[in-house]
């Protein structure tokens, strides 16, 4: 049976995708719980539109992210921290506080769980994140650890 998704279902598809389906699947599982509707020639002309919007969007968020990358990247953010005398911090820098430092910086908002560390930031000094802002997009920053 020709359905189409109205919502993301994983291992199928996203929404506005047409997908072949069994039978019982569709009219026990899919349609019943509103993921998905029987196929027409109305309802796939909304598919299209819906798939238009997607790429639109996707589009955008890929332009967004490269205006991003292109603003921070390369750049050094300052973090302070309480350290003893070798060096070492009394805890570690965490991608929560490099991302408040970019966004004290440069008034940019990046997700913590986008901020990439090679290993944890425990000592004084400079040191590199990288920062996953989209699929195709990454941008390296420099972060400079000083005591407080």
């Amino acid at each position: 049976m020709k359905v189409i998704l109205v919502a993301d279902v994983k291992g199928l598809g996203s929404r506005g995708d047409t997908v072949e389906v069994k039978d019982g699947y569709a009219n026990n599982y899919l349609i019943p719980k509103g993921l998905a509707v029987k196929f027409t020639k109305g309802r796939a002309r909304e598919a299209q539109q819906i798939a238009r919007e997607r790429m639109a969007k996707a589009e955008r968020e890929l332009r967004r992210a490269e205006e991003t990358a292109q603003a921070i990247s390369g750049r050094t953010f300052e973090i302070g921290a309480k350290a003893g005398e070798e060096g070492k911090l009394f805890g570690t820098i965490t991608p929560k506080d490099i991302a408040d430092a970019v966004r004290r910086e440069l008034g940019i908002e990046i997700d913590r769980k986008k901020i990439h560390l090679d290993e944890p930031i425990k000592t004084l000094g400079f040191h590199e994140a990288r920062l996953k802002l989209h699929p195709q997009v990454e941008a390296m920053v420099h972060i400079k650890v000083v005591p407080e």
